[in-house]
C-alpha cells in the first residue's frame, strides 16, 4: 500500500470518497459544504462541486459514470454531470436529506430524509415519482440489484417498496433502535 496522491483542497472534514466506475475519477464529499471531483490519475481537482448550503455527507457516481450524486444537511440531494461538475437537479426535501443511492441502471434515484419520507426521482428529470412514508426519519436507502424494489431503513423498522409503483411490500421489525444502514445481498 504506497500512497499514490493525497487530494487536498478541502476545507472541513472530508466524509466521503468514492471512485467512479471506469476508476478515472474520484469524488469527495466534505463538511465545507463542497463535493470535488479528482482525476485519479494525477491526483488534481477537476471540478469543485458548489452550491449546496449544508454540509456535504457523501458523493457517488452513478453506475454509468455520467452523474456525481450528492447528499446534503441542507434538505436537498443533488445530481451533478461528472464530465463538466455542472449541477443538473435538485431534490427537495423538507428535513435534512440522510442518504441516496442510484438504481442500477442510473435511471432513478432514492433518497432518505428526516422528515419522514424517501423519495423515488426520475434521475433523467428530477421530478418526484413516489414519497415512501414512514413514522419516523429515514436515515438510509438502497435499490436492489436488479432495480426493482427498494429498502429504506428507520427507527426501528426496515420496509421494502415496489419500485415502480410505490409500493409498499412488507417490513422488517425486531430491532430495538434505529436501523442506521441497509443493504441487498448481491446476485450471483
Amino acid at each position: 500500500g504506497e500512497c499514490l496522491h493525497t487530494l487536498k483542497g478541502h476545507q472541513g472534514l472530508v466524509v466521503s470518497a468514492a471512485f467512479s466506475p471506469d476508476g478515472q475519477q474520484v469524488v469527495t464529499a466534505s463538511h465545507d459544504r463542497i463535493a470535488k471531483l479528482w482525476d485519479a490519475a494525477s491526483g488534481v481537482c477537476s471540478h469543485a462541486l458548489k452550491g449546496h448550503l449544508g454540509i456535504v455527507v457523501s458523493a457517488e457516481f452513478s453506475p454509468d459514470g455520467g452523474q456525481v450524486l450528492t447528499v446534503s444537511h441542507d434538505k436537498t440531494a443533488s445530481l451533478w454531470d461528472a464530465a463538466s461538475g455542472f449541477r443538473l437537479r435538485v431534490l427537495k426535501h423538507r428535513d435534512h436529506v440522510s442518504s441516496a443511492a442510484f438504481s442500477p441502471d442510473s435511471q432513478k434515484v432514492v433518497t432518505a430524509s428526516h422528515d419522514g419520507t424517501a423519495k423515488l426521482w426520475g434521475a433523467a428529470s428530477g421530478l418526484c415519482l413516489h414519497a415512501l412514508k414512514h413514522r419516523d426519519c429515514v436515515v438510509s436507502a438502497a435499490f436492489s440489484p436488479d432495480g426493482q424494489q427498494v429498502a429504506t431503513a428507520s427507527h426501528k423498522t426496515a420496509r421494502l417498496w415496489d419500485a415502480t409503483s410505490g409500493e409498499w411490500l412488507c417490513a422488517f421489525r425486531g430491532h430495538t433502535g434505529i436501523v442506521h444502514r441497509l443493504a441487498f445481498s448481491p446476485v450471483d
